[in-house]
Order: C-alpha cells, then structure tokens, then sequence
C-alpha cells in the first residue's frame, strides 16, 4: 500500500508502518491523520498480516500535530451560523480520534517503538497501541497545555487506563513535563527500554515475531477481548468470552496447536 506520510512494508507477517515526514520531524499533517486510518483499516483485512510494528523515520518518533494544519483548520470549518461553525469543528475531532482508534480496530497487535521526540499528538498515537517500547533517548510529553488546548484525541482517556494513576496522568497533562524513558518504564506506558535505536528496533521485531507465530485466530481474539475488557465491568467481560469461545474455540488452529506433539511448534494458516 502506498501512502503520502506513511511507509508499509510486510515480509514474515510483520508489517512495519513507518511515520515518514523526517524533514519535519514527523508531525502529524492532515494527510497523516487520514494514511493511519486507511493503513490500519488495510492491515486488518490482510490475512498475512499477524502483527504491527509502528515506528518512526529519521531522528524523532514524531513532533506532535503539524501546527500549520492547525492554523489552516480555521477557514475550513468557518461558517456565517456559528452554531454550525461549532458543529463542523466537533466532527473534525471526531474524524481524527477515529483515525487513531484505528489502531485498536485493527485486529492485529500493534507495537510502538518509540525513539527521540514523541509528543502532544504522539502520546495520543501510541496510546491506542497494544504495547510501548522505547530507546534510551527517547522522551514523551502531553505538549497540548503549552499550547493552550486540551488534548483531545485520546490521551486524557487512554492514559489514565495504562499507568493507572491518575493523580500522575495530571500532573502530566497540567505541566506538559518532559518524561524520559526511565521514568516512562518505570510508570508502566513503556514495557522496556532499549539502549540504543538499533536494539529497539531488533528486540521489537523478536517480540513481533513471537507473536506472529501463534495462532492468528487467538490472538485476534485475545486483543477483543482485552479492549472489551478493558472498558466493561469484569462480568460482561467473563459473559462476553465465554459466548466467543462457544463459537471460536473448537477451531483448526486448537487442532494443530494439540496435535504439534511435544516441544513441536505448531503452524498456521493465515
């Protein structure tokens, strides 16, 4: 697939996509916004494809939003009726959360590997990953505030449900304060720092690859399940998997993950 801002590739059934502004630090323009959705929507119906790598090229992960696409948003959505000036600035928002939300549609898990700069809207990007990692250089910050905004494509609502503090996840969005990768660690929004770009990008491709030898139809399920999970009370969640295995379950990938016999790894179809 061929797209403006991002690249995709897909070989051993990892795609990688790639923000690929580096001239511009990889923010986040208008027509980046719309190739997450269209990349995303596209991996999730490609059988080969088991697993998502995103990360970023050049010296930083991402800026944030282009802040020119800001500027420019203004004539866009201008209206003589302000009401309907307000109506078409709440669908704006809307369209690019949902662009984000992608990553949580895709039924594929998707890992963030996360180098340099990955502010403002990066936080929002890589919180509607599966997982985080980072190298050692790597800082993060909710850069809305010195902006004057609020942050409103997912940080202030996935944040919160991945390091589990609230009282940080305030401190954080109040100050707009730098966390380096340490202390991202050490909160839970990165699983594991990596010394240097290389290591990350190679440690985050074992980890892709163990994951795209399981079964494709578990892990999918698995990911629908932790999203339910996640924002459901714990018995719609237990109600929920037992009606998906009463359909899922009995399926050929249980068959050849039994039948592999001892110390055999077992394959797949896509």
């Amino acid at each position: 697939m061929q797209l403006d801002t991002l690249a995709i590739t897909l070989q051993d059934h990892i795609a990688t996509v790639r923000l690929n502004r580096p001239d511009k630090a990889n923010a986040m323009n208008a027509t980046m916004w719309q190739d997450f959705r269209r990349a995303f929507d596209w991996l999730d119906g490609q059988p080969e494809c088991r697993v998502v790598v995103l990360d970023g090229e050049g010296k930083h992960f991402t800026a944030g939003i282009d802040l020119q696409m800001m500027m420019g948003l203004a004539p866009q959505i201008q209206d003589p009726c302000d009401g309907r000036t307000r109506e078409a600035l709440r669908r704006v928002i809307l369209d690019m959360q949902d662009t984000l939300t992608s990553l949580e549609r895709c039924r594929k898990p998707v890992l963030a590997a996360i180098h340099g700069a990955c502010v403002g809207g990066g936080i929002d990007l890589i919180c509607a990953a599966d997982m985080r990692y980072c190298s050692a250089d790597a800082y993060f910050s909710i850069k809305e505030i010195d902006i004057g905004m609020v942050a409103d494509v997912g940080t202030l609502q996935r944040l919160p449900k991945l390091i589990g503090s609230q009282g940080l996840v305030r401190e954080l969005a109040y100050t707009g304060r730098r966390v380096e990768a340490a202390e991202a660690q050490a909160i839970g929004l990165v699983n594991r720092v990596f010394d240097t770009r290389e290591t990350l990008q190679a440690g985050v491709r074992q980890i892709a690859a163990s994951i795209a030898a399981k079964s494709p139809l578990s892990i999918r399920g698995t990911k629908e399940q932790l999203n339910f999970a996640r924002d459901h009370s714990v018995a719609d969640g237990l109600n929920y998997i037992a009606t998906w295995n009463a359909g899922m379950l009995m399926s050929e990938d249980l068959t050849r993950a039994l039948m592999a016999g001892k110390g055999a790894a077992p394959t797949f179809r896509d």
